[in-house]
This record gives structure tokens, C-alpha cells and sequence, in this order.
């Protein structure tokens, strides 16, 4: 398909300076979005996508990117942004980056931290400090400083890692709760304890049930003065993956949990869980509502639909794999007030997306009655909409409808970290393509924000 053609199945504006980006992108410098280049990410109308910072153009080396694996943002006081960096799924690659916005230019990107440990969140503390999460530690360090370095202090210590085994579930992303204490994931070491072929049939499997269970949400209780406890209490267990976790206004904790690995791609859904203490929500026997896992099935395994498990508040498309949940506040789009905005990081046909939920004043996501989620084609056409089986779902609005891969014009989206500027501006890690996306407000027509399917 010519160029013209495919930018005009995008919804993009005529195709006049457009400039390649590597590995993929296709930005239009005449038409700008809030200051910075168009990119050709199809959203709901009255938005559009700039590119912040991206991978380095045409005829540079690949080497030379300097964002490898972005995952979170964090703005500071001053406007500026932390960009947390994983670097690559290897111990000691990862960084940490002061980033300049500097609309309608290239961003003055610094470097802060270097050789850190699978970086993954950046957050300010209840002291005020930025507060950092590597692979087996929690640490925190002073921006502003002429040598962040020398400022690191390592708060948490002993965390599980992952160097031995090919899941990357315990990345240590956290949140601060309503009195300071830390909630940490420590994710599953493994995608459904397997157990090794010549072992007995267990029934059981340690690493959900040692003290303290892998697969759980930690806390570290608050001491006062950037002080935690050094051992931690059990929030919550049975969850394989809480890399997003959100708190609300309200007290109301929830975590997105990314499902099994199968290789049917309508099976399992994820979910979102809301976190009760003490509560048990399945790993790794139970997913979806009440179903057993493939490998947990049989004669003297758990009761899935037992009082014992508690089941999530929402089905989300399967292997959408959420890694980002925010509540929305800002004046940007006032439609989306109070709203929360969930990234779908997944590789699959269900990825490469944001959707927003309408919450109640809880903030749990309100349900939908036959809802249904879509599912992305290779060739740029519209998804289709499949329904969910049965259980808690919602249609949701899916703000970014075209960011699948179409050759020639732009790769898929890998959205992770979501943070909110202090205009209302929406600002995205997207780690696969190294790039920082700013999600604007826009007079193009289209569908409009707000209007759900």
C-alpha cells in the first residue's frame, strides 16, 4: 500500500514533511501536537500524540539510542521528568534520566543513575524524596544534586530477584499507601510453579505457600523520618504479576494482574483485582473468576469457586498484560475526570493500547452489560470487538484504537508507565520503541472523547 493510502486508513493528516524515525514511526514536523511532532497513533477524537523523545533518525546507529527500555515517569517540581529506564532484562544496564521538555526541539536528556539492577519505578516519597525501585532493593536519591550518586541510600533491602530463571514477574514496582508504608510486588519467580517432570504430583505449590509467599503484595510499615520497617507484612497473596498497582482517593487499592502464559490468544483474560488484607486471589491455581489453571487441574486441587480465593472486580482482554494504572485528573479532557486510565503493554493482538474506565466513587470500575474488548489486525484495519464470557467486564474507551504495527508508517505501541503533566497532558513510557509520547488535547474530528462504544 502506498504511503498516502496508509495514512489516510489512519486517520493522518496529509502526508507533507513527514520524517522517519527509527524503528518505525513516521512523524509529521508541519503538524504539530501541543508543540511537538504528530505522530501517526490513531486516538479517540479531540486528542493526538507528539513525540517527545524517540529513537535516533535515520542513519545512526542503533547503539546510539539512548532510552533503551523505558518504563515509568515521574515529574519533578521544577516540570521536569524522571525517566526510569530498565535498560534490558540484565542485572546492572539500567539508568535513570532527567529529562527537559522542550516543545517544538529536541528534550535536554541527562543522565542521573547508571548500572542499576532492572530499575522499573520512580515515585516521591511521604519525605519528599524520589524514591526509585531496582530488582532487590528500594532506594532513594536527591535529583537536584551536582552528584545524584552520591546521594543513593538503599531503604529496602532483600527483595526477591530474578537473575536465575526467564520470568520477569518480581520487578520492584511499588506505591506509597495513605500513611507512608510501601506496597511492594513481589511478583511469581515462575509463570505457574511448574514442577519438575520427575517429581510427584504436588498439590500444593511453595512458592505461593512459603513464609513469606512469593506471588504477594509486601508492605513496609511507615516508621517516620524516610525510616520502613526492615521486615514486611503480607498484604495480599495468589497474585503472579502486580506491576500496576493504584491507590484511590477513597483508600481503595487495585492491581492489575497480567494472566498465564498459554498460547491460545483468547485465553486467559487478566484481571483487576481490588486488594483486600489478607486476601488470597488464586496464583498459582486459579485464574479468571473460577477456572483452574492448566496445570493446578484434577482430582485433589483447590476449589477455584471456594470461599478461600478472592476474585477479581474486572476481566480485561487476555494477554492485554496491564502494567499501568492511573486515576486521570487534569484539565486537558475534562471527560475523563476521575477516570481510570489502564495501559496495555501486551505483545498480542489485545495490546498496544490505553483504555479508560469510569470508576464509582470508590474507584472500581464500573461494569458494562455485554461488554466486549477488541483485538488489532497486522494490515491497520479496524479491530474487531469480541465479547467476554462471562463475568465483570466493561467496554471501556479505548483511547489509542490505532497503534498496532503498519508497515511503513509506525511499529506497535508498547505503552507502560502513564503520568499526568500539570496541564493534563497524558505522557507515556513506551518501552519496546524507546520512546516518550505526550498524548495531547486536539481539534481533529473523529469520534468524539467521552463517547463509548
Amino acid at each position: 500500500m502506498a504511503l498516502m493510502s496508509i495514512l489516510a486508513a489512519a486517520g493522518v493528516a496529509a502526508a507533507v514533511h513527514l520524517a522517519p524515525v527509527r524503528p518505525g514511526y513516521v512523524v509529521d514536523a508541519a503538524h504539530p501536537c501541543g508543540g511537538y511532532p504528530r505522530l501517526p497513533i490513531k486516538t479517540i477524537g479531540g486528542m493526538c500524540a507528539g513525540l517527545v523523545f524517540g529513537p535516533p533518525p535515520a542513519g545512526q546507529r542503533p547503539s546510539q539510542r539512548l532510552l533503551h527500555l523505558p518504563r515509568t515517569l515521574l515529574f519533578l517540581p521544577d516540570g521536569d521528568l524522571l525517566v526510569v529506564d530498565l535498560g534490558s532484562w540484565d542485572p546492572g544496564e539500567g539508568s535513570v534520566w532527567r529529562l527537559k521538555p522542550q516543545p517544538g526541539r529536541q528534550p535536554a536528556l541527562t543522565k542521573l543513575l547508571s548500572e542499576l539492577d532492572m530499575p522499573h519505578t520512580a515515585a516521591i516519597g511521604p519525605d519528599g524524596a524520589v524514591y526509585v525501585g531496582e530488582m532487590s532493593r528500594i532506594i532513594r536519591f536527591d535529583p537536584d544534586a551536582p552528584d545524584p550518586t552520591s546521594t543513593v541510600q538503599t531503604v529496602v533491602a532483600g527483595l526477591p530477584a530474578n537473575h536465575l530463571h526467564a520470568d520477569r514477574h518480581p520487578l520492584s514496582s511499588f506505591i506509597f499507601d495513605r500513611d507512608g508504608s510501601l506496597l511492594v510486588n513481589v511478583g511469581a519467580p515462575s509463570d505457574q510453579c511448574a514442577q519438575p517432570p520427575d517429581a510427584p504430583k504436588a498439590t500444593r505449590c511453595a512458592e505461593a505457600e512459603g513464609d513469606p509467599p512469593l506471588a504477594a503484595i509486601w508492605r513496609f510499615a511507615y516508621r517516620g523520618k524516610g525510616q520502613w520497617a526492615k521486615t514486611p507484612a503480607i498484604v495480599a497473596r495468589g497474585l503472579r504479576n502486580s506491576v500496576a498497582l493504584v491507590r484511590h482517593s477513597s483508600g481503595t487499592l487495585l492491581q492489575g494482574e497480567n494472566g498465564i502464559d498459554v498460547n491460545d490468544p483468547d485465553f486467559p483474560y487478566d484481571v483487576i483485582n481490588r486488594l483486600q488484607p489478607g486476601a488470597d486471589y488464586g496464583w498459582p491455581y486459579c485464574i479468571e473468576m473460577a477456572t483452574a489453571a492448566p496445570l493446578w487441574r484434577g482430582a485433589g486441587r483447590r476449589d477455584c469457586g471456594g470461599s478461600w480465593r478472592t476474585a477479581p472486580i474486572l476481566l480485561l482482554p487476555p494477554h492485554g498484560a496491564p502494567l499501568s494504572m492511573i486515576y486521570y485528573r487534569g484539565a486537558m479532557f475534562p471527560k475523563l475526570e476521575g477516570e481510570l486510565l489502564v495501559s496495555l503493554h501486551g505483545y498480542r493482538a489485545t495490546g498496544s493500547r490505553i483504555v479508560a474506565y469510569p470508576v464509582d466513587p470508590s474507584g472500581a470500575p464500573l461494569t458494562t452489560a455485554r461488554p466486549s474488548f477488541a483485538v488489532y489486525s497486522r494490515n491497520g484495519a479496524a479491530p474487531v470487538r469480541r465479547r467476554y464470557r462471562p463475568g465483570p467486564a466493561a467496554d471501556g474507551q479505548i483511547l489509542t484504537p490505532g497503534w498496532n504495527a503498519v508497515s511503513g508508517l509506525r511499529p506497535a505501541g508498547a505503552p507502560v508507565g502513564l503520568t499526568v503533566a500539570a496541564d493534563g497532558a497524558l505522557w507515556v513510557a513506551e518501552d519496546r520503541n524507546g520512546a516518550i509520547v505526550r498524548f495531547a488535547s486536539d481539534g481533529a474530528a473523529g469520534p468524539k472523547l467521552g463517547a463509548r462504544p
